[in-house]
């Protein structure tokens, strides 16, 4: 019983987990009309994995530098579109950014969510 009750936390915590990494990410079709619109398409992934495969026309801004390279994204009024690999970084990212002053911020997470 307490092993069922324990599993049953486990998933739940799980499901909470997915459901708080998808809370205010962009729509992947509308990530793609940002930046055919001249979005800055960020991927903050480190440069091994952007080395390995990325989104055409992606800038590679790692997460633990943006803050210190913020400057090098320009205008803050500028929309941004971040991702990374899973969708973690992209929402921390995303959030660093709005702290920083930039108003137009989308999260797309992983940058398997986008479109061909």
């Amino acid at each position: 019983m307490r092993v069922l009750f324990f599993l049953t936390g486990l998933v739940a915590a799980w499901v909470a987990f997915k459901l708080w990494l998808r809370r205010g990410r962009v729509r992947p079709r509308r990530a793609r009309e940002l930046v055919d619109a001249g979005a800055l398409l960020v991927d903050v992934r480190t440069p091994q994995e952007f080395d390995r495969g990325h989104i055409d026309g992606a800038r590679n801004m790692p997460l633990p530098r943006l803050t210190q390279d913020i400057e090098a994204l320009g205008e803050r009024d500028r929309a941004i579109v971040v991702y990374c690999q899973s969708g973690l970084r992209s929402r921390l990212a995303a959030a660093r950014l709005r702290e920083a002053g930039f108003g137009s911020v989308h999260d797309l997470g992983p940058r398997s969510a986008w479109p061909g």
